[in-house]
């Protein structure tokens, strides 16, 4: 049925089982001194495992000085580091992939801090607006100097066995903003002209195929758009036209293949795409990329269907399939697609818990981890699962994330869980928060456990809820509480139990609606705003109100950002620094954070949105007539999807 995702391939003299790339991203895993670590290869080697033909690493370093990234990452700018890499191409070797190494250099996007407090290098001395750090102008000489970096790390991959390099073109990079009038401003021959801004992306090129060899597997990786009109910058920076001669001049240079992605770290959105990017949206990029060559072009388009990625390699848009998000979501993407098991793939929701560990960790030790697949980036800590359950009972008192995730790890170890559920449907939480416009992909998870727990046999009793006669008929070896938390609504707000006052939860559930009402959103937490967001695409007139001095405190900048957007569209207002004090008949008193101010506003309804608090029903009960009792998820404290699916995973693993 896969036949083109599953053809072997070839870009240049390499030759791939399958035409499936597992695309570069950081893992944050490597060594502090740069070497490949015990956890690297584990993690590239269980998606080796999994079937994956090619696997293009993170981004490698490949000057000390100043181009690091963060501090755990994998660095080929000396031979001492040939070793290590020589072993993780072995490893992958094992499985019949191949192994292609990015190698970079961050340029202005780099952190000062990690770079001897450094100014970032740069073709010209212009800041980033992502990330704030001193830049300075590089000179002829560094320039040279950094060509030669370049080609020598491709030696060293060479030497090291790698089966390819892959230079980093992209992504407002080094690379890139030589190649982006956006960021080069330079007179001399590195500047202006597209000539002079391919120059030095061309010298590492040509270096790189006299040092190596016509015949070693040589990718460069492109944004072919930059998408600055995301930041109110139409019509400047690269362009798919400009990529497109781009294209054609690697080719004549003798690159092998053009692996095809967009953005910069200001339109970072189109870059690596929060949940609202549909699968497939910037196909067109690599589609016109290969039509205008005829080498090999890898696509990414937030691809997370073993039949999609079927249909563009049919259709000619592509020559192979690039994702990196959902290999870290299921290491067994391909084998399962293979297999014809695709029922069973734990697809990335782009909920960008990885980017958002890996944007915040950039000077810390904690790898990249990701928002629905506790073992990724823990493939050795997690490697072993028992199998003594020996049959025992474990009964789990909930079905949301966290439930359900304990019930999948414990019937893999052999327990026999029974899961309680008060309400028809799997899923708890999620059920919400599958609710708002462009948030359809949590239905990719609740699909996805609802098929685990069914295949290993798990009970599930749904409109049960929990009583301690039933669980005592169970004569459980542990309890499990997972059974989530309630919405927050303070009683020490005058008119809070009015009609006109409804949750967050009364209108995700659907158990109330409202059309053409006035509305206020008090909160302006993800499910605040995503609330907003549903009133208004219903036709209401929605203001949210937050008492912080900035809306959505606390969110990772991509989400925000992303769902900002929509409803600024939809008419939306926003009203930081506005405290809520009392409701009456509509009429709702705020205080003005500064100065104290009161002010009020008339609206139809009020709707609640300032968090939940966890569900202490039963618990002390439970625990009073039960020894081994477990409290996981938002039951224990209130957080995000990735904690619920931890709770309920290490809860699992180390019963």
């Amino acid at each position: 049925m896969l036949k083109n995702l599953f053809s072997q391939g070839k870009i240049g003299t390499m030759e791939t089982k399958n035409r499936i790339v597992m695309t570069a991203m950081g893992n944050y895993l490597a060594n502090t001194d740069g070497t490949v670590s015990e956890e690297d290869i584990a993690f590239y080697s269980a998606r080796a495992k999994g079937g994956i033909g090619t696997i293009i690493t993170e981004c490698a370093i490949v000057e000390d000085l100043r181009g690091k990234g963060n501090t755990h990452q994998i660095t080929v700018s000396h031979d001492k580091f040939i070793l290590g890499l020589r072993k993780l191409a072995d490893a992958i070797h094992k499985y019949h992939s191949k192994i292609v190494v990015q190698i970079y250099h961050p340029g202005r996007q780099g952190i000062s801090a990690i770079n001897q407090n450094l100014p970032m290098l740069a073709p010209s001395a212009i800041e980033c607006n992502a990330v704030h750090q001193p830049v300075t102008t590089m000179t002829t000489e560094e320039i040279s100097d950094m060509v030669e970096r370049f080609i020598q790390a491709a030696v060293r991959l060479k030497e090291a066995g790698i089966d390819g390099v892959e230079v980093h073109g992209a992504h407002g990079y080094l690379i890139n903003e030589f190649l982006s009038p956006y960021t080069n401003e330079r007179t001399d021959k590195y500047g202006g002209s597209f000539e002079n801004r391919m120059r030095f992306l061309e010298e590492i090129i040509v270096g790189i195929r006299e040092r190596c060899g016509k015949d070693y597997p040589l990718l460069v990786r492109l944004s072919v758009d930059e998408f600055l009109g995301v930041i109110g910058l139409p019509g400047k920076g690269l362009q798919l036209e400009d990529s497109v001669k781009i294209a054609k001049r690697l080719e004549a240079l003798g690159v092998d293949a053009l692996d095809v992605s967009s953005g910069i770290y200001e339109s970072m959105n189109v870059a690596w795409e929060p949940s609202s990017f549909q699968q497939g949206w910037k196909i067109h990029l690599s589609e016109t990329i290969k039509k205008s060559v005829n080498i090999s072009v890898i696509g990414v388009a937030v691809i997370r269907d073993p039949e999609y990625a079927e249909q563009i390699l049919a259709e000619g848009k592509v020559d192979f399939v690039g994702s990196a998000r959902q290999h870290y979501a299921d290491a067994e993407w391909s084998s399962k697609a293979k297999e014809g098991r695709t029922d069973e793939i734990r697809k990335c929701i782009s909920c960008l818990h990885c980017m958002e560990t890996l944007s915040s960790t950039d000077m810390t030790s904690t790898p990249c981890q990701c928002g629905i697949n506790i073992e990724a980036g823990k493939e050795l800590e997690y490697s072993n699962l028992r199998e003594d359950g020996e049959g025992k009972t474990v009964a789990i008192i909930g079905a949301g994330p966290a439930g359900l995730e304990a019930a999948r790890i414990l019937a893999k170890r052999k327990y026999k869980p029974i899961v309680f559920e008060k309400n028809d449907k799997i899923g708890g939480q999620l059920q919400y928060a599958n609710k708002p416009p462009k948030k359809d992909k949590i239905n990719w998870l609740i699909d996805y456990l609802r098929v685990q727990v069914e295949k290993l046999g798990v009970e599930i009793r749904l409109n049960t809820p929990a009583t301690i006669e039933e669980l005592k008929a169970l004569d459980p070896y542990a309890v499990f509480i997972a059974h989530g938390s309630n919405p927050v609504l303070p009683k020490s707000i005058s008119g809070i139990d009015g009609d006109e006052v409804l949750s967050s939860i009364d209108i995700l559930s659907g158990n109330k609606e409202l059309i053409g009402k006035k509305v206020a959103v008090i909160g302006s937490g993800m499910t605040g705003i995503e609330t907003a967001h549903l009133l208004a695409e219903d036709g209401n007139e929605v203001s949210i109100f937050e008492m912080a001095d900035n809306i959505g405190p606390g969110l990772y900048f991509q989400n925000l950002i992303d769902v900002m957007g929509h409803i600024e569209k939809l008419g939306v207002q926003i009203y930081p620094k506005h405290k809520l004090t009392s409701i009456k008949d509509g009429n709702v008193i705020f205080e003005v954070m500064e100065g104290g101010e009161k002010k009020e506003f008339n609206f139809d309804n009020i709707v609640i949105s300032i968090g939940t608090q966890s569900n202490d029903e039963l618990v002390a009960e439970i625990k009073s007539n039960f020894e081994n009792v477990k409290l996981l998820g938002d039951a224990k404290k209130v957080g995000k999807i990735r904690d619920a699916i931890e709770a309920g995973y290490v809860n699992a693993f180390t019963l």
